[in-house]
């Protein structure tokens, strides 16, 4: 964890370069707080038939509350395993007057199943947030498409822990929230014109 006054946009290749060489911080995931926040999406579309590039390209915060860069973005490629994200935090969730918090992440999971596709991140060291977080689009058991956030984790250090009552919790849950509507919006605009019978679903 890095903290600025100044946006580090244009030292993100650096920040990258430095968090590759970084760890994942270890965990037992027994240990981890388990957490499952979804929105349905307004199609009745199959998940084979919607565009889900907003995942694969980790356009999932709103850019008020992150703005990211990413390792398979840098190399002009597609996501793989064990790519890195840079996250620069805003907080308050105001880009221009706030504090900025660089994370890293890495990619441990992509996920390419019937009725399921996503991936999931581990947190590196320095990280506010110990644990994996799952991002999912999944056609559910009555067909319905759903956007999908599922999180194991706890404060990943002691100041962490000791805010995460009156700050953490509700900034992740602000944060999570937020990135629900986001996914959606971008999910839902990139439909084609929807049918009458959806309108009102």
């Amino acid at each position: 964890m890095k903290l600025y006054l100044i946006d580090q946009a244009k030292n993100f290749p650096q920040h990258l370069r430095f968090l590759k060489g970084e760890k994942v911080m270890p965990y037992n995931k027994d240990q981890l707080i388990e957490k499952i926040s979804f929105v349905e999406l307004n199609t009745r579309k199959s998940i084979e038939d919607i565009n889900v590039n907003t995942l694969f390209d980790y356009d999932i915060f709103p850019g008020h509350i992150m703005h990211h860069y990413t390792q398979w973005k840098e190399e002009n490629r597609s996501m793989q395993v064990g790519d890195t994200i840079v996250q620069q935090v805003y907080v308050p969730p105001v880009k221009s007057f706030s504090q900025k918090i660089i994370f890293g992440v890495r990619v441990s999971e992509i996920i390419d199943q019937q009725g399921k596709k996503g991936f999931s991140y581990e947190t590196l060291k320095g990280h506010v947030e110990k644990g994996i977080s799952t991002f999912t689009v999944e056609q559910g058991d009555q067909q319905q498409l759903i956007f999908k956030i599922h999180t194991y984790s706890i404060p990943g250090n002691m100041m962490a822990r000791i805010l995460s009552p009156v700050f953490s919790i509700p900034y992740q849950t602000f944060c999570t929230r937020s990135a629900l509507a986001h996914v959606k919006g971008n999910i839902e605009r990139k439909l084609p014109s929807l049918l009458p019978t959806e309108w009102h679903r």
